[in-house]
């Protein structure tokens, strides 16, 4: 430990395959207030932290990270902030629930129902076992029907836009079968998918990016709904599901008539993990899902940062010759 920068305390878990690193101490002092001006602090000042937790050689590009805060809502159990490897994110489904469990294994929360605050609002969360969590999302719901965007190498797509926490282009005729054998053929279609939609403008409201790509087809286990391929921003896919984007479909399914508040969906994932997803009335058309799925706790560590790491902020890639 001598010459340590200082060190860092994670819990790492997964929620149904995709990696959550929560950070319980050393990260950066963003001092008090909304969350969402918390993060913009982070953003702007301690952007070297996020990239120490995240990237490589400490951490992958499909690690979603999550630094505890205090909450300015005292009625919450706690603050979170999430990031990835390119950036910070509002909200992560998949998060929340390894938060939740990271949680209870720390000992802070026991089973029932407790709150978390987002930059993007307050959640609720229902820990039903030592594993098992039930989210109730922030307020959801389809921006635009029916979009059809020119995709060089694809030709003419269309999808919907819509909100989950994260913003969302949602696309029903994915260009392979969803198998894992096609990882590789769907993040180039979706990446190709995403180009598109800056090229000709699409946006979600107000002019916010379109950061996550979503296909859609059918489940391959009986008991599902549908599967489906997620690409954030990035470059990496889900491994889960996807809370954010499973509320954005929920909201779509709502919109269209094609799921009644409380009929439960099931959502299969590009690897055959699951959630179970429904809803009920929100204000203006807005629905709030119930998204419930597993995390379970992999690991503690303290990540140390020394003097002389020539990467001791991470490995950006895509910034090297």
């Amino acid at each position: 430990m001598n010459g340590c920068l200082g060190a860092i305390r994670v819990v790492d878990s997964h929620t149904e395959g995709e990696p959550t690193r929560v950070v319980i101490d050393g990260g950066p002092d963003l001092g008090a207030g909304p969350l969402a001006d918390r993060l913009e602090r982070f953003r702007a000042a301690h952007d070297d932290f996020r990239r120490t937790v995240i990237l490589e050689p400490r951490g992958s590009d499909a690690l979603v990270g999550a630094l505890l805060v205090e909450p300015s809502d005292r009625t919450c159990a706690a603050g979170v902030i999430f990031f990835n490897n390119t950036g910070f994110l509002g909200m992560c489904g998949h998060g929340t629930i390894g938060v939740a469990v990271t949680l209870a294994h720390l000992g802070r929360i026991g089973p029932g129902r407790h709150r978390l605050e987002t930059p993007v609002g307050t959640v609720g969360i229902e820990l039903l076992d030592a594993h098992e969590v039930a989210i109730d999302n922030v307020l959801s719901r389809r921006y635009r029907a029916g979009v059809s965007v020119d995709v060089e190498g694809l030709g003419m797509i269309v999808g919907d836009i819509a909100w989950g926490g994260n913003w969302f282009f949602l696309v029903s005729t994915p260009p392979c079968d969803l198998v894992p054998g096609n990882i590789a053929r769907l993040t180039a279609a979706a990446e190709a998918v995403r180009r598109g939609l800056v090229r000709h403008r699409i946006t979600g409201a107000d002019g916010a990016e379109i950061d996550h790509i979503e296909f859609f087809g059918p489940p391959q286990a009986a008991d599902a709904d549908s599967r489906n391929f997620v690409l954030c921003p990035g470059g990496a896919f889900d491994r889960s599901p996807c809370g954010t984007g499973t509320s954005a479909k929920i909201a779509c399914l709502a919109a269209d008539g094609k799921l009644a508040p409380g009929e439960v969906w099931g959502q299969e994932s590009i690897i055959g993990s699951r959630f179970t997803a429904s809803y009920r009335r929100g204000d203006g058309g807005a629905v709030i899902p119930t998204i419930r799925g597993r995390a379970y706790v992999c690991g503690e560590s303290k990540l140390i940062r020394q003097p002389g790491d020539p990467f001791a902020t991470g490995i950006v890639l895509g910034s090297m010759p």
